[in-house]
């Protein structure tokens, strides 16, 4: 019988080991030249993974301090913007300050925020979604966040009717501060808070993290981040010493919540208009029926 075919065959599947084939030609030791290679692979395992570590953690010390630099931008905007707001007398114009100072301190924030995105969008070509985006899912989100908040704004005041705790507010509601506060309401709040915290928080923040990274529900880390911001724009609190003066829960809460809807709206559109629109009808429906309820 021939058996070479079935020699021939068996040698082939010998698998070469090229550990075995030194230690024959150098008469060294099998076992000790393994033990040698595996500590090797061990020790080379182990320094890429803490070279992986001080990477992660050289990351994550990058997004802090682009967080706190955010923070501190956006802080010292709205301190200079109410500098500049204090400027002016509004005696003549809003005798009672319900809405002039708001026009020159909101207007001011938008310029500033402007010139920043020019800046950035020139130095790094980012495109912060000051265009139109993606204009069906822009306008499905406008239609139903209004559809959504025209139906909650008049449950909620009748529950804080209810409960005695409708908004009071410093000055007569007389034609001159309800058509001022509702046009300032309507024209600067939704553009200059859009822009300074969803805008450019947002854009920032994904170049940084080189991606887009979601968290739940198509929610982004990102729009987290800002909508914290946002939040806390809407606290009082020092910068130096950092301190928080005054803080309300429910007011916290309800900015944190809006900011996530905004910064959806935001993304998902890849533009700034809708966000705009949203929020300016918000803050117009929300005052607006909070006067309708206080009114005679």
């Amino acid at each position: 019988m021939n058996f070479n075919r079935h020699e021939n065959w068996n040698l082939d599947r010998v698998k070469y080991d090229p550990v075995r084939e030194f230690c024959l030609c150098e008469k060294a030791d099998e076992e000790y030249m393994r033990s040698l290679i595996k500590r090797n692979i061990c020790i080379d395992r182990s320094v890429i993974k803490m070279e992986k570590m001080q990477v992660s953690w050289k990351k994550v010390l990058l997004y802090v301090a682009v967080v706190l630099m955010l923070l501190i931008f956006q802080k010292v905007l709205g301190i200079a913007g109410s500098n500049i707001a204090d400027m002016f007398s509004y005696v003549k114009l809003d005798p009672y300050n319900a809405y002039a100072w708001n026009f020159v301190h909101h207007t001011a924030i938008l310029l500033f925020a402007l010139i920043a995105i020019l800046i950035l969008s020139k130095l790094f070509k980012v495109n912060f979604g000051m265009g139109f985006g993606d204009s069906k899912t822009g306008i499905k989100f406008v239609v139903i966040y209004i559809a959504i908040f025209t139906v909650i704004t008049p449950v909620v005041h009748i529950l804080m009717m209810i409960n005695n705790s409708l908004p009071v507010y410093a000055f007569p509601l007389n034609k001159n501060n309800i058509i001022g506060t509702l046009c300032f309401s309507l024209f600067l709040s939704g553009p200059a808070e859009e822009i300074l915290y969803r805008a450019l928080p947002i854009t920032i923040l994904m170049q940084v993290f080189g991606k887009r990274i979601d968290v739940k529900w198509n929610i982004t880390l990102e729009t987290i981040i800002a909508s914290l911001l946002f939040a806390f724009a809407h606290m009082k609190w020092s910068l130096f010493p950092f301190s928080i003066k005054e803080m309300n829960y429910s007011q916290f809460l309800y900015a944190f919540m809006q900011g996530i809807i905004s910064g959806k709206a935001y993304q998902d559109s890849r533009s700034v208009i809708y966000p705009m629109i949203m929020h300016s009808f918000s803050n117009v429906l929300m005052v607006g029926t909070g006067y309708l309820f206080l009114l005679p």
